[in-house]
């Protein structure tokens, strides 16, 4: 990872309300809503990820102390999260997130569950596959055990707030899927019916 005082845009000296700040308009600048069907979506979606895991690399360091910029000797890329065996160097779930991004969702799965499930990352993980399959009640369930798990995490957190954001919108799930689907049907079936007539 780059320095990720860097990446947000803010000295290694910015007060916890100034990185908060940073964080906050990045967020709105490279958030997915803003990108939807537009050929830049997936670098906007990199860059989210990229500053989701600066604000938390920060945000922990700070919480557990002693964190410096990439020019000092606090910050070396292989810390672990706080739940251990983090994020930042299980090759394994390292893997899986590849896997995930490569859509090969059932090979991360297979390699994921021969993981033990002992921190948020492998039940983020988890609601990933489960999100790009479409199974948003476990997406749901598993992004919320890892946020419960690392509450501090902002990329879990992003990812339930994703999941509240497409629930509000109809996105997912629910009457109003199925009731689209109804009127798809029967405009289909009414066109059918006047062609063959």
């Amino acid at each position: 990872m780059n320095d990720p005082y860097a990446v947000l845009g803010v000295s290694s000296s910015a007060s916890e309300e100034e990185i908060k700040r940073a964080y906050r308009d990045l967020v709105k600048k490279y958030h997915p809503d803003n990108y939807a069907n537009n050929p830049l979506a997936d670098l906007a979606e990199a860059k989210m990820k990229e500053v989701n895991e600066a604000y938390d690399a920060i945000m922990k360091a700070r919480t557990q102390g002693g964190y410096q910029s990439a020019g000092g000797n606090g910050y070396g890329g292989g810390r672990t999260s706080s739940q251990g065996g983090g994020r930042y160097n299980n090759p394994t779930l390292i893997q899986v997130r590849q896997l995930i991004a490569q859509n090969n969702l059932a090979e991360a799965e297979r390699i994921l569950r021969s993981t033990p499930a002992n921190n948020g990352e492998w039940y983020y993980l988890m609601g990933s596959i489960a999100y790009r399959r479409g199974w948003m009640d476990d997406a749901r369930q598993n992004f919320w055990t890892a946020c419960n798990m690392d509450p501090n995490n902002m990329e879990y957190r992003q990812a339930m707030n994703s999941m509240g954001m497409q629930a509000r919108r109809g996105t997912y799930g629910g009457g109003d899927d199925i009731a689209n689907l109804c009127t798809t049907l029967c405009c289909l079936n009414c066109l059918c019916n006047s062609c063959s007539g």
